[in-house]
């Protein structure tokens, strides 16, 4: 409290210093595999307030606790979609391209085979980590279950052609953590430090005080002075930073054993029981952005995975083929739709967890969830067309004010009847899936292009981009372009890199 009385210059210095001290913003993203009946996902709303009521007669009824919290965004369509005749994109393989070129918007090389295609350019979460972290160019690449570096599953590039593999261990995530200087040597905190750790403002805590010492008879000059450390104070309260240590992880149930534990009991290789550790992953997440240890961070589910725990004893991709094999047409599965539901709810339920879990800690004036964009991306709309249009899209998280929460905002057009798609246009009145393009959604429909929202989610983060709009650590613009194209049709030839339609999605900015 004496530090009212230093000298104007040096209390302007300081106050120049402390404003530009922000809490870290992040990027953290879960993505699961073959899309969702999109009939059954989607709030009805398209475009507009969305509340808790709106998410309960949906598959996302879990994150209904969030709604005020939450972004919707409608109308999106990912880059390079298979068809058979190559109209949208590649004729490699329908998941395959779709992978490689979900996050870099880059077509995957054609001369490679079938199931070894990898795209030509670098995915989203190493462009972002090379300009945001505060120390390794690397972001956190979680593969939950282990790491599978098929390319018929892998969605992380840090150089054109190669494959990024990333974590697959909870223990080894963990392990990582504890090696910060001081996370397992801190101590117990003291009553002060305990209390910024947990969101109050420094004003909070000296509050006695500071009365104490307004109530003193002391000349205009120093009145000043206290008045401007008091502002001071203000500019920097809400941006104390929560404490990375052991007590911290307690409190979110993480200790090295108990992680080594839920390791242990998930298993490894073909038969991963990926239920025993992902709430541990997703804990673990939220202690790595309260440490700042790395600002990106990417949580892949398994493809080809069996819900035994679901009561399921085909697998996720023959399930949404909706006959049980990878196969595209044949005999439809009994109660196919809602095998596809119970799956899309265990996913909303582990999105709900990751978003709980960030959000249950105190992070200067909000949560962590707030200074951060959490994003679930699917790999397709609807598993048996394969369509990328209609893309099913969940954002929570203001990423500091950035972003629009609590609705839906149609980018395409505006309009609150946006459809919902058609995933239970086959298999409802008979027994065999033959026509695909009678499922998923119209083509003409939903068909904005993603890369203008990962241009939304480099500007809120901080990554800045060269004079031509394309990110480039060292930039000083604002990023307007991101990949080699943004019409999924020239995905499918040689034309030169175009993006055809710049800038970000200025509707789903705070304010916008």
């Amino acid at each position: 409290m004496a530090a009212p009385f230093l000298p104007t210059v040096a209390e302007r210095e300081a106050k120049a210093q402390s404003t530009t001290a922000t809490i870290p913003k992040r990027l953290i993203v879960m993505f699961t595999h073959y899309g969702c009946l999109t009939t059954r996902w989607f709030p009805k709303k398209s475009h507009g307030e969305l509340t808790a009521t709106d998410y309960m007669s949906t598959s996302l009824k879990s994150l209904a606790p969030f709604a005020s919290k939450i972004l919707m965004p409608r109308g999106i369509r990912a880059m390079n979609e298979w068809s058979f005749g190559g109209t949208l994109g590649q004729t490699t393989d329908p998941h395959t391209q779709v992978v490689g070129s979900f996050f870099s918007c880059y077509p995957v090389t054609p001369s490679d085979g079938k199931f070894t295609a990898t795209p030509t350019g670098r995915t989203l979460d190493h462009v972002v980590a090379e300009q945001i972290n505060p120390t390794s160019p690397t972001p956190l690449f979680v593969q939950v279950g282990g790491v599978n570096n098929s390319a018929q599953a892998a969605i992380s590039y840090d150089k054109p052609n190669q494959m990024f593999g990333g974590i697959g261990s909870a223990s080894q995530m963990f392990a990582n953590l504890t090696k910060i200087p001081g996370f397992t040597t801190g101590g117990t905190p003291t009553a002060d430090t305990y209390k910024l750790a947990r969101g109050k403002s420094i004003i909070d805590i000296v509050r006695d005080d500071l009365t104490n010492l307004q109530r003193v008879n002391m000349g205009k000059s120093d009145q000043d002075r206290l008045k401007a450390w008091v502002d001071l104070l203000r500019d920097v309260s809400g941006k104390v930073i929560g404490t990375c240590n052991q007590d911290t992880a307690t409190k979110l149930m993480l200790t090295t054993s108990g992680v080594d534990a839920a390791q242990k009991a998930a298993g490894s290789g073909i038969k991963v029981d990926i239920t025993k550790v992902v709430n541990v992953m997703a804990d673990i997440t939220t202690l790595t952005a309260l440490c700042d240890s790395n600002r990106v961070i990417f949580l892949k589910y398994p493809g080809a995975y069996t819900f035994s725990n679901l009561g399921l004893t085909k697998d996720a991709h023959g399930i949404s083929h909706r006959i049980g094999d990878a196969n595209m047409g044949g005999t439809c599965l009994d109660g196919v739709f809602d095998m596809i539901a119970k799956i899309d709810t265990w996913y909303a339920e582990q999105f709900a967890y990751l978003v709980n879990s960030l959000n249950s800690i105190d992070e200067g004036s909000g949560k962590v969830l707030d200074n951060t964009a959490t994003v679930w991306f699917q790999e397709m709309s609807d598993g048996n067309s394969h369509n990328l249009n209609n893309l099913p899209i969940v954002h929570a998280g203001s990423c500091g004010g950035y972003f629009k929460t609590g609705q839906a905002v149609n980018v395409e057009d505006g309009s609150a009847t946006m459809t919902v798609g058609n995933s239970e246009g086959e298999c409802s009145n008979g027994k065999t899936a033959s026509n695909l393009d009678s499922v998923g959604t119209p083509s003409n429909v939903a068909t904005q292009p993603i890369n203008k929202y990962f241009c939304n989610l480099m500007n809120a983060v901080g990554v800045k981009a060269g004079t031509d709009g394309f990110p480039l650590k060292g930039g000083t613009a604002e990023v307007t372009k991101y990949g080699k194209y943004d019409d999924s049709k020239s995905f499918n030839s040689t034309a030169a890199a175009t993006i055809k339609n710049p800038g970000e999605f200025k509707q789903l900015r705070s304010g916008m």
